[in-house]
């Protein structure tokens, strides 16, 4: 894909950064890849398990500005190696969204929870979710890099519900990580922040629940009051760009909630 000649870099909000997706294959993770590539990114790095939805992913976008990395963030060493590898490609890291994440394969009630299924959920969203974290803001650290992470976080880490209890607890661990890395990484310039969606119909939510995006799509719009807009990828892509540009740079520790109006109180 040719670069366009007519495109004023210095006006586009991420201009020469280098950023890291993790679950950037499909989903929430691929609408954000093509925002920040639309958006000037030098190098988006697509991060996954889904090794040819990855593939195509960059390809689509161009192999020049985005690559695919198989990356299991359950495994530390993994994340570490793609945070690693990032840098020394391209140079820096100035921002890492760690969006990876999976649902309860379950209703996981209190009374009947699956500790095995909790313990492989909070695998990924928790301890993952740390790891990226982690990794990114020792990269950040090291290079001096004033960067901004970004992790995906759910209307579920402020609010509960009948079942999904594992779901709602590592969500809620989530956030927490936010406000203590907020407050831990802000003497070194480094922004976190948390960008929180409502029921969102993604590939993997409607695999998982075995429905269509537009019955999925349909149940999800019962939980906002916002009428006559359907939630899809593009915007929470759109919420996390305004995080992690300059628009936001006095911004860190935010849960930015885009969930229709869900958080106060629809009758449902």
């Amino acid at each position: 894909m040719a670069e366009n000649p007519s495109i004023n870099n210095n006006a586009l909000k991420l201009a020469d950064k280098v950023a890291i997706i993790t679950g950037g294959a499909s989903g929430i993770g691929e609408a954000t890849a093509r925002v920040f590539a639309d958006n000037g990114a030098r190098v988006v790095v697509i991060a996954d398990i889904q090794d040819e939805l990855g593939s195509q992913v960059a390809a689509s976008i161009g192999t020049h500005r985005c690559t695919y990395v198989h990356c299991d963030v359950e495994d530390e060493e993994q994340v570490r190696n793609l945070v690693q590898s990032t840098v020394n490609a391209h140079g820096t890291l100035d921002i890492m969204f760690s969006n990876a994440g999976i649902l309860s394969p379950s209703d996981q009630t209190v009374t009947e929870l699956d500790m095995s299924q909790l313990d492989h959920l909070f695998a990924v969203n928790v301890r993952g979710m740390a790891a990226c974290v982690k990794h990114a803001a020792r990269a950040m650290i090291e290079r001096c890099v004033r960067g901004s992470v970004v992790c995906t976080g759910s209307v579920a880490a402020t609010h509960a519900g009948s079942k999904g209890t594992d779901y709602t607890m590592s969500k809620h661990a989530v956030l927490g990580l936010v406000r203590a890395a907020s407050v831990q990484l802000g003497v070194h310039g480094i922004r976190v922040n948390c960008v929180s969606p409502n029921g969102l119909a993604t590939p993997l939510t409607c695999n998982a629940l075995g429905v269509s995006v537009e019955k999925l799509q349909e149940v999800y719009a019962r939980y906002a009051r916002l009428e006559g807009v359907v939630l899809t990828p593009k915007h929470v892509a759109e919420a996390v760009l305004f995080l992690v540009s300059s628009e936001s740079e006095f911004v860190t520790g935010l849960d930015l909630r885009v969930d229709g109006g869900f958080a106060y109180g629809k009758d449902q």
